[in-house]
């Protein structure tokens, strides 16, 4: 970080510290100086600042998701689901927290209960593009490859440098047999900067031309 964004990170950070002073349960400030710790990789200090959050407001929505979000990241699934769950029970409507059950269970091998969170996420927000991505995912998991081409190629029209898209729709085209459609889909996924398994690029180049 450069000198005149860290000067600008210290100003916001003691702004909200200022804040915090005059309203020591002031949700919202406790939430946003998480968001500032989680960016800098303070994860523990984060975590403790957004559960004074909720300690604060018990319907403040957007701290359960950044509490999911930290129990993913330490690979407890569990306690990421139900923290999206307690967010979308506050905010029927907000799309985050069934886009991030629906990576849940999808991680877990429930595919259907993937599909169905998924796809809610997307009635919510047609323009969430890792929701699609994962749901693109689960239908190829699932065995349903047509559906999973659709969905990719939904994201791709809407993002079309989008590299994990690409590598979904390249899974999907081996499973079809469609080699050639298959390595084209995998270089583009490389060109966008997603990282194909070297084997899965000499799997679909070797039978593409044989």
């Amino acid at each position: 970080m450069d000198k005149a964004k860290e000067e600008k990170l210290m100003k916001y950070v003691n702004q909200i510290r200022s804040i915090l002073r005059e309203d020591p349960n002031n949700s919202v400030a406790y939430y946003n100086l998480a968001c500032v710790y989680i960016g800098q990789g303070m994860f523990d200090e984060a975590e403790e600042l957004l559960k004074r959050s909720i300690q604060c407001d018990p319907y403040l929505a957007e701290a359960y998701v950044q509490l999911g979000g930290l129990a993913m990241r330490k690979g407890d699934y569990f306690t990421c689901l139900s923290y999206n769950k307690r967010a979308s029970e506050i905010r029927p409507n907000f799309a985050i927290p069934y886009g991030n059950m629906g990576f849940v269970y999808l991680q877990l091998g429930k595919l259907d209960e993937a599909i169905e969170s998924l796809k809610r996420a997307l009635q919510l927000d047609p323009r969430f593009i890792q929701a699609r991505t994962n749901l693109a995912n689960a239908y190829l998991m699932k065995g349903e490859i047509e559906k999973s081409i659709e969905e990719s190629e939904m994201v791709i029209r809407r993002e079309p440098l989008f590299g994990p898209a690409y590598n979904t729709l390249g899974l999907a085209y081996m499973e079809l047999g469609e080699y050639k459609k298959a390595y084209e889909s995998f270089k583009k996924a490389e060109e966008c900067g997603y990282e194909v398994p070297k084997n899965l690029m000499e799997e679909a180049k070797e039978k593409m031309v044989n």
